[in-house]
């Protein structure tokens, strides 16, 4: 069960699925992600992380706080 410490990321979608595998396509999808510019804040956990990092070239890391 997650608790409260471990926080959350918000990751924007800024590049497209289209003409990629579908193991990413499916990794997008699995972030809530579909669309160029969407943004989901999700809880930070290491599998999250760990979509993230295997489709770090079609999302960033937004840093709201700035």
């Amino acid at each position: 069960m997650a608790t409260k410490e471990q926080g959350t990321i918000t990751v924007e979608q800024i590049g497209s699925p289209l003409r990629r595998p579908k193991d990413q396509q499916a990794t997008l999808v699995g972030l809530g992600l579909n669309k160029l510019h969407r943004r989901r804040t999700l809880e930070d956990t290491p599998e999250v992380r760990g979509m993230i990092a295997k489709v770090s070239h079609m999302v960033r890391i937004v840093d709201d706080e700035a």
